[in-house]
């Protein structure tokens, strides 16, 4: 285990006590305006991970300082990591916050874990990074876990103050895991046409970080994700898409 996540799971818990009360439900209730008008959130994920990218973003900011790291943020919304760590000794920590929802008991929707080309490939280059991939000592997944609470939610209703405590949250039961990418990763992409990495979906495997190539190792992780082909980037160069799986993978390999 290194350093940094040694000192980052020691915060585990002060990360869970930004999001959610002593019962488990999101701190937050709604948008409030200088009225006074408390509106409801959505259970819309994209708005609760950008909510809770900015809460959390205080109890970062004072693990930084308290463990003497330098802090990048990435520049642009599509630019890899989230965040970067520097040490005083020059070593650099790719940092990712990434939030999920269960779709049962013990499975998630899954996260996305960055892309399997462009600063994937081209490690040496400074393009859509903070830093050029390779400069990276380790890669490391922020994952947030909740449970999702549409029940008799009226997003048309408008609350005051004094409706505070009765305003339910749209999430609840927070699970917190850090894991290395690598640790976590599917050997499918990720959901819609973008190209890529997806996790695994499985809640305990997650938490324990017992990934697809967790048997396997990075390096497998690393040559599998840059040798992938989707069926665009393989037609566009005349070819067939050589695996989509580890099990093909190592026919190709072994081929090759």
């Amino acid at each position: 285990m290194s350093d940094f996540e040694r000192q980052m799971r020691e915060y585990l818990p002060k990360f869970k006590s930004a999001l959610a009360n002593d019962i488990g439900d999101w701190v937050v209730k709604g948008f409030i305006d200088t009225y006074q008008n408390i509106y409801t959130i959505s259970a819309d994920t994209k708005v609760i991970s950008k909510l809770i990218e900015l809460m959390l973003f205080p109890v970062i900011t004072d693990f930084a300082r308290r463990n003497s790291y330098t802090l990048h943020l990435a520049e642009h919304q599509n630019h890899y990591p989230d965040i970067s760590f520097v040490a005083p000794n020059g070593i650099k920590t790719a940092f990712d916050l990434k939030s999920t929802y269960r779709t049962s008991a013990t499975r998630v929707n899954g996260f996305t874990l960055g892309a399997y080309t462009g600063y994937f490939r081209d490690r040496e280059k400074k393009k859509n990074t903070t830093f050029p991939y390779g400069e990276y000592s380790n890669h490391y997944v922020l994952g947030i876990i909740y449970s999702r609470n549409s029940a008799d939610i009226d997003e048309r209703e408008i609350f005051k103050l004094k409706d505070l405590q009765n305003i339910r949250s749209v999430a609840q039961d927070f699970t917190f895991l850090l894991q290395e990418k690598w640790r976590i990763a599917s050997d499918k992409t990720g959901s819609g046409n973008t190209k890529n990495i997806g996790s695994i979906k499985q809640i305990d495997d997650l938490v324990k970080g017992n990934g697809s190539f967790a048997s396997e190792g990075e390096q497998v992780f690393d040559h599998y994700w840059m040798n992938y082909l989707s069926r665009d980037m393989a037609r566009a160069i005349d070819s067939s898409v050589p695996y989509t799986n580890l099990h093909k993978y190592w026919q190709w390999r072994n081929g090759n």
